[in-house]
């Protein structure tokens, strides 16, 4: 059981555009040859910060979405919030604030030994790295430049270093990276 990180991000290393947009990234429609199907087998539970939360929302939930679809996850789903918001209907959301560690126990608890997965954002994956609780980055990195926006990872992760796993071509425009972290 690993708790990771798996997202996408621009060439200069922003998962969201200053207004919190993803189109530059949907540009890309299916990545070739992408790990997500894999990847999301091996999922138990997931968590996300609000900010994410809301944007699923509006663009593919809300009655308004320009994207709609259902709630796409089956598995329980822990939302960090300070916040009231609205829930999905007939979705496993679970609405939480304030440390990470005894949300990740029992995260771990409720995956019945497969994974957990920090859909985002960046400063949430901040706290579980913070307390030693994040396992593996995998980051699929596109051939854009945004400037600015919502950074990968708010955090210096410099000693000891993140350990490379993996690099993976996915077409012509993007690269998969999949990264261990260790901990001193």
């Amino acid at each position: 059981m690993k708790t990771q990180y798996y997202t996408a991000c621009s060439l200069d290393g922003y998962i969201a555009d200053d207004n919190n947009s993803l189109d530059w990234l949907f540009q890309f429609g299916d990545p070739e040859e992408s790990s997500y199907p894999d990847f999301i087998r091996e999922v138990g539970a997931i968590a996300m910060g609000s900010t994410t939360y809301e944007w699923i929302l509006a663009h593919h939930i809300d009655q308004n979405a320009d994207m709609p679809q259902t709630w796409s996850y089956a598995q329980p789903t822990w939302v960090f919030t300070t916040r009231q918001l609205a829930q999905v209907e007939g979705a496993d959301i679970r609405f939480v604030s304030g440390d990470v560690l005894p949300v990740q126990q029992e995260m771990r608890k409720i995956s019945a030994d497969k994974n957990i997965w920090i859909v985002g954002g960046g400063d949430l994956v901040g706290q579980f790295h913070d307390q030693g609780l994040l396992d593996e980055i995998i980051v699929q990195i596109t051939s854009v430049t945004l400037g600015s926006g919502a950074p990968l990872l708010p955090r210096k992760i410099t000693n000891p270093p993140l350990k490379l796993q993996s690099v993976r071509m996915m077409g012509d425009a993007m690269v998969e990276l999949r990264y261990l972290v260790t901990h001193p």
